[in-house]
């Protein structure tokens, strides 16, 4: 890759932009209490960040009040990784925290929460009302002998609910776990089943895409199969009557009760996050309640950008480690949206109207919708009042250069477009939304503040405009404190730290541009390595998926016993589409024209669909290992993926071939 120093921006924040932003005024306030440097910019303050590690978390700390209720002794007693240790002695909640802006009176009848369903009908929660529902919970939780550590699950959906039971359990230090109604009991009981919960909110259904589905078997099972329960909550989302044993929502969160937040030290345990578990069971994260407090503080505030004045949507489930990230939201005085149903209902273009209708200020969704919207011929600001949206942030997957020039040209030539990358392991982005910088196609504006995001090369060498390793090379407070039945650290060690010891390796080939923005190339775990030259399969997907009679694609590298290399494409299509040899060789020439004539397939063949994660991911590495000859049952973990029947297709396809 040639220096990018003369490209022009998509995006450059004017000087009044520049001047309100939070993280201006903070570096402003840090030079003048801590020594970070006035001048310079962002990319002084990053360095600042990342060269003066505690004194910069004691900054955040400090910015955002974060109320110490035992004083700590150091920020960074331990700076290992894995291992590092953060404010030991200190003592904290995060629901505290999160609730914070209901003692403010002239605050206390805003809107916390906007709920919207496929009805498009917004309903508000006050402050104060989510508060009194959050101590009246908290309080029949200790009832019902809820004690700090316990595990406290949920099996809901984006609702209100979901978020007072997170908030509860953290009031009273238990650790926090979710999924999504559209799991089903094998995928939850892969999860719950590893940290044993002793209580569970459950719904007894959901509705998606303008349909009821029934749920009421599958928490059934779910209480069959999890023994350690002492207690069930039942949330009447379909109306029906709570099952015999379990108890009434409405009957735990109608008392008046002042909430009581349990003081826990900083590494207490906050909730517990899981990988995708395409291969195995799925890892079960555990990330701490100070940890997420300052990360999430720094992230919202200063990178999000977001205060009391804004609205914070964010398309998610409770499935997905950015449904935390939303909840989150709450520690700025924000409003955040929660929006339950189908991302395309009744029409493509559905997020947009939530949008509209919630006043949202910040949007957030996935590359996939952006993308959906644009073969769609989805016309954002034609069709909806989107004038109080200043940002649309995007994750999931890397926004290709189309998604942002759409964004640019749909929505607002004046937007500032954030395509940000982290993952659920941290619960927060290694790179992505600075208000203060421009916006490059296809590029994340910088790497975030107090991480020391780099790109290596085999050898560890840091590399600048070439393709390297994601690594970060000083610990962030957001890391997992540890895994869940890890009990002598080594499945932490070996998912980040077997490559380069202490330094976290991500996974994902990166590129960091001379002039600081990153280029993202997909899983350095799938990456397509020809005759020596590798690629992302994120760059494939961008040009092949620019074609209007593909839907999506999945692109495979194999090593073959051999020596040799196979890499076959495959191609969902469009309604109507028809792969013939003309799309064939408009595929092949797209990729050799636009990307690289030595990554052009072998075989491009067309399949009813592309297998995914339950959280929307392409699933790359499963099939690898069934084109390799892999069992099915080995290749996967059944209960990981969306539809499984599409898995038994690519296996069949192996058979068709020997």
């Amino acid at each position: 890759m040639s220096s990018a120093a003369n490209t022009a921006p998509l995006w450059q924040p004017d000087a009044d932009r520049i001047a309100a932003a939070a993280v201006t005024r903070f570096q402003s306030w840090a030079a003048e209490r801590y020594g970070a440097p006035a001048d310079g910019g962002y990319a002084a303050l990053h360095r600042w960040s990342v060269d003066e590690l505690d004194t910069f978390w004691k900054a955040v700390a400090d910015w955002f009040d974060v109320r110490f209720s035992t004083p700590y002794e150091t920020v960074l007693a331990d700076c290992s990784m894995p291992g590092a240790q953060w404010f030991p002695g200190a003592t904290l909640n995060y629901a505290e925290h999160a609730l914070r802006t209901a003692e403010d009176p002239s605050r206390a009848d805003d809107p916390a929460l906007l709920y919207v369903d496929e009805t498009h009908a917004p309903t508000p929660v006050s402050w104060s009302e989510l508060r009194r529902q959050v101590g009246s919970l908290a309080a029949e939780l200790r009832a019902l002998g809820v004690r700090p550590g316990d595990r406290v699950s949920g099996y809901l959906p984006n609702i209100p609910q979901a978020t007072i039971a997170l908030l509860a359990t953290a009031a009273v230090g238990g650790v926090w776990t979710s999924c999504a109604p559209d799991f089903g009991a094998r995928s939850v009981l892969d999860r719950f089943q590893q940290v044993e919960p002793v209580v569970l909110f459950a719904v007894d259904g959901y509705r998606y895409g303008g349909k009821e589905h029934d749920r009421t078997d599958t928490v059934a099972e779910l209480r069959r199969e999890l023994p350690t329960l002492r207690a069930v909550v039942h949330i009447p989302l379909l109306g029906t009557e709570a099952p015999e044993g379990a108890l009434n929502w409405s009957a735990l969160t109608s008392a008046d009760t002042e909430p009581v937040f349990e003081q826990v030290p900083f590494e207490h345990p906050l909730w517990v996050l899981y990988s995708s578990g395409t291969t195995g069971l799925p890892k079960a994260i555990v990330q701490s309640q100070g940890g997420i407090l300052l990360e999430h503080f720094k992230q919202i505030g200063l990178h999000c950008d977001l205060g009391p004045e804004d609205r914070f949507f964010w398309y998610t489930s409770t499935g997905w480690m950015m449904w935390n990230f939303l909840v989150s939201g709450l520690l700025t005085g924000t409003t955040v949206v929660l929006y339950d149903g189908s991302p395309g209902y009744p029409s493509t273009g559905a997020q947009w109207r939530v949008a509209e209708l919630t006043g949202a200020t910040l949007f957030g969704t996935s590359a996939a919708y952006v993308m959906a919207c644009a073969k769609a011929e989805v016309h954002p600001a034609r069709d909806y009042d989107l004038s109080r949206v200043r940002c649309v942030a995007t994750t999931g997957s890397p926004l290709p250069p189309d998604g942002f020039r759409w964004l640019h040209d749909e929505v607002a030539s004046d937007l500032w477009i954030a395509s940000v990358s982290g993952g659920t392991d941290v619960c927060s982005c290694f790179a992505g939304a600075v208000p203060t910088l421009p916006v490059h196609i296809g590029e994340l504006q910088a790497a975030c503040l107090g991480t020391d995001l780099q790109a290596w090369d085999p050898q560890g060498k840091p590399l600048t405009n070439e393709v390297g390793e994601l690594v970060v090379t000083n610990p962030m407070p957001s890391m997992p404190v540890h895994f869940w039945n890890d009990p002598d650290g080594s499945r932490y060690h070996d998912s980040y730290f077997d490559t380069y010891p202490g330094v976290w390796r991500h996974g994902d080939w990166i590129t960091i541009t001379d002039r600081g923005s990153v280029v993202i190339h997909g899983r350095s775990d799938s990456t397509l390595n020809r005759q020596g030259v590798r690629m992302g399969s994120a760059d494939i997907y961008e040009v092949v998926e620019r074609l209007p009679e593909i839907r999506e694609s999945l692109v495979i590298g194999l090593e073959e016993p051999d020596g040799g290399y196979w890499m076959p494409l495959f191609v969902h299509l469009v309604e109507g589409a028809t792969l013939d040899d003309a799309l064939r060789n408009r595929v092949k020439q797209a990729i050799r024209t636009e990307l690289s004539p030595r990554h052009v397939p072998d075989e491009i063949i067309e399949v009813p669909g592309v297998p995914h994660t339950l959280t929307g991911k392409r699933i790359e590495v499963p099939v690898k290992r069934l084109l390799q000859g892999t069992p099915l049952t080995k290749a996967v973990n059944p209960g990981s993926v969306d539809n499984l029947e599409l898995l038994r297709f690519y296996e069949a396809l192996v058979r068709s071939r020997r």
